[in-house]
């Protein structure tokens, strides 16, 4: 499917720490839902999701994370951090500027692990989950070695702990992330504007910093923003998440299969379903996106 050639207008919401570029459509009093994306992608991955959403009468907010395309920290002295605990506390402030009490979440990959984090930690905000699985980072075990087909999948993680991993990040960004949707969605024939309408977001002047960090972070290499490490030290334990959950994979995603999620019922205490999209890579939304739009709707009703 090609990309819209007219993009939604794009809004600064301000926050605390962050400017965040969003787009903000639908009715003021409708019910909210707040669509996150992951790394590598941007807010475009929900580009053919949102009219989906606005036709069902839905409130639809879309923003860039910290890090991404028009999305800019407001001072020099706050650290870039990719950490889980910031990924969630910028969709809860993100709540709070647009005073919504709150909304259901729709997210995978950086996005999925925000929202679930963010219902982790602040449960009455969030209506319901629709993720990609339980994805709160159990950093304590990040050091204990899996299996080397599991291994294999998280190259770019381990390249992005040395210095030649960021020095490479930051001189090819473009080539790497374009390496990692070819890998992930394999059955994906996206164009080139497909790519490069998502490409600019990664020359934000705080990609590189907040990408190298958050994957140093989820395996204690570095250390995370003391101002959030109450909420790490809650989500050390692996919380138990109580919101109404939909879990969406995609048959064909090579980074995380669907079989990383079939034993994690457990996690969920609400209502909780799981469903498997055939022949859907990693980028679920925009390879996908009227059954992602489907899956938000049959969580909404």
């Amino acid at each position: 499917m090609p990309a819209p050639s007219t993009p939604f207008a794009i809004h600064q919401l301000e926050t605390p720490e962050l400017s965040m570029g969003c787009w903000l459509e639908g009715p003021q009093d409708a019910p909210v839902v707040v669509l996150l994306h992951g790394f590598p992608y941007d807010a475009h991955a929900y580009a053919h999701v949102v009219p989906r959403l606005l036709q069902a009468g839905l409130r639809v907010v879309v923003p860039w994370l910290r890090g991404f395309g028009p999305t800019r920290f407001v001072s020099a002295q706050t650290l870039r951090s990719g950490q889980q605990a910031a990924l969630a506390q910028d969709v809860r402030a993100l709540l709070d500027a647009l005073n919504v009490p709150h909304a259901l979440l729709a997210g995978y990959d950086w996005g999925g692990r925000a929202a679930c984090a963010m219902a982790a930690l602040w449960p009455e905000r969030v209506k319901g989950l629709v993720v990609d699985g339980y994805s709160i980072q159990q950093i304590a075990r990040a050091q204990q070695p899996q299996r080397p087909e599991v291994e294999r999948r998280y190259w770019y993680q381990f390249y992005l702990h040395g210095e030649r991993g960021r020095d490479g990040l930051t001189q090819y960004r473009h080539e790497l992330c374009r390496q990692l949707w070819q890998d992930w969605s394999p059955g994906w024939p996206f164009s080139d504007s497909d790519f490069a309408q998502t490409a600019s977001a990664f020359d934000n002047p705080d990609f590189v910093e907040v990408v190298v960090h958050s994957y140093r972070h989820r395996f204690g290499l570095v250390a995370g923003d003391p101002a959030l490490e109450h909420l790490e030290q809650q989500l050390a334990c692996q919380p138990i998440i109580t919101v109404p959950t939909l879990s969406v994979h995609g048959g064909a995603d090579t980074v995380v299969p669907p079989a990383v999620s079939e034993h994690e019922h457990g996690y969920f205490r609400a209502d909780y379903r799981r469903m498997v999209l055939a022949g859907v890579g990693h980028n679920l939304p925009q390879e996908a996106p009227d059954a992602f739009a489907n899956a938000i709707l049959s969580r909404m009703a």
